[in-house]
């Protein structure tokens, strides 16, 4: 599998703060690994088919499409509290 960022993600990435950037880039080779790692705690996004939700930190989250051979991730925002 490959990662790709959309435009909306790729912006949304160099908007975060250089260590939030550094998570990111950790947990997309978690993802890379392991769809299944504990620490990107992956599940369905509710209410949009297809897309999935990945953690980045306590605060931030990615979503994503799987489109084989690609995890497509379309969004990286602040995680509603």
């Amino acid at each position: 599998m490959v990662i790709k960022l959309t435009a909306t993600a790729a912006k949304q990435f160099k908007k975060l703060p250089l260590d939030l950037q550094k998570k990111a880039r950790k947990q997309f080779a978690y993802l890379l690994e392991d769809l299944r790692h504990p620490s990107l705690d992956v599940k369905k996004y509710q209410g949009i088919e297809d897309v999935w939700q990945g953690r980045i930190d306590k605060g931030y989250r990615f979503y994503f499409h799987i489109i084989n051979p690609h995890y497509v991730i379309i969004s990286i925002i602040n995680h509603p509290k």
